[in-house]
């Protein structure tokens, strides 16, 4: 019994090592990404939020223009090597760069032109990748025809990103108190858009509301169109050519944002910077 014991007591500090952590199976180097999420600088307006006329900010003016060189300098601080760019193919980034770099399109409020293209521009960065992306949902009504389709129409029915339940109001408050003129800065502003706590939140605005349409329907609608859009665009962005030596640098809405936090944290290709991390 004794000889039992102390055979064991051997073979305890063994069996207490011989389970590695998951993290130790994966020893290949990471591709560093840095997501800046942003507000839409020329406003649009085609999101579920609308900023209000007089809650809008002029990137061109002189005071927010010294602020956007502020953001830019506090970016390159990342130093990338590849810019994505929330844009679809045919808006021709890679022309536009080049007329930029000509010196044409710096009066363009555009995130694109204020942010990646003066980027790019500064670092010798000759290519922008465009890794906007339609959904299966764009997809199926493309092939099935939304006017023709029962199963789309009841689908759709009362999807609208508008709800009065309390959840959706104080997300209407949240995101009202984010609005940039709200913050000393443009950089202060992106600091906390940026943050894990922010993309939480923002990630968790679409769980509710229309999410609870019926008993699956907003859930269907969620994967089929929202999510779907993002794995796809985070897959437009794993076709980047890229290797272990690269930093990769992403600017898309900060709704896009809050999702490839999730995506990049969890992938094993991939090490997420923290925004507010950059020194």
């Amino acid at each position: 019994m004794k000889t039992i014991f102390y055979t064991l007591l051997l073979c305890l500090p063994a069996l207490m090592t011989a389970q590695k952590k998951p993290s130790d199976y994966f020893h290949n180097p990471k591709t560093k990404v840095l997501v800046v999420g942003t507000f839409h600088f020329d406003y649009p307006n085609l999101d579920a939020h609308k900023t209000l006329k007089e809650d809008q900010i002029d990137v061109l003016s002189p005071k927010t223009s010294k602020e956007v060189t502020e953001l830019v300098n506090y970016i390159k601080k990342f130093k990338p090597t590849k810019i994505a760019i929330e844009a679809w193919p045919e808006w021709n980034a890679n022309q536009k760069l080049k007329e930029y770099s000509e010196g044409k399109h710096r009066n363009q409020r555009d995130e694109r032109y204020q942010l990646a293209m003066r980027i790019a521009s500064d670092l010798k960065i000759r290519e922008l990748y465009s890794v906007d992306a339609g959904s299966v949902q764009d997809d199926l009504m493309e092939k099935l025809g939304k006017t023709d389709s029962v199963y789309f129409k009841n689908l759709l029915k009362d999807y609208d990103f508008k709800s009065d339940d309390p959840v959706s109001q104080s997300f209407t408050a949240f995101y009202k108190s984010s609005e940039p003129k709200n913050f000393k800065s443009l950089l202060d502003n992106f600091m906390y858009m940026n943050s894990k706590e922010y993309h939480q939140y923002g990630y968790g605005a679409y769980l509710s509301g229309d999410f609870k349409l019926r008993q699956y329907d907003g859930a269907d609608m969620l994967a089929l169109y929202w999510y779907n859009r993002n794995l796809r665009m985070f897959r437009n962005i794993q076709n980047i050519p890229h290797n272990t030596e690269d930093r990769i640098l992403v600017i898309a809405g900060n709704g896009h944002a809050a999702v490839f936090r999730q995506l990049f944290t969890y992938s094993a290709e991939y090490d997420f910077v923290e925004f507010s991390s950059l020194k």
